[in-house]
């Protein structure tokens, strides 16, 4: 699953994670179903915001505990992603 980009963007009590991928529904779904899979296991949910049909951004506003990091690493590791650009 090494076809998604990923841009994480952070400061304070703010955290964002933007997904580029093919535009594929496929790949859409995958994405999804990981973000909704994380937040069961974890108990936190990102606001969930579309950029386009090939870009999703997840937010975090308002992270006084910081837990979007965890949250964020869970993700990547679930979408096989290795390496993040900052954003």
């Amino acid at each position: 699953m090494s076809a998604i980009r990923a841009y994480h963007q952070r400061e304070e009590r703010y955290q964002g994670l933007q997904l580029e991928f093919d535009g594929s529904e496929q790949m859409k779904e995958t994405i999804l179903d990981s973000v909704e899979s994380v937040s069961k296991q974890q108990g936190i949910a990102p606001m969930v915001n579309y950029f386009n049909e090939a870009s999703i951004y997840l937010e975090f506003h308002d992270e006084y505990d910081r837990e979007g990091g965890s949250y964020f690493n869970e993700l990547l590791c679930r979408l096989g992603i290795e390496h993040c650009e900052e954003g």
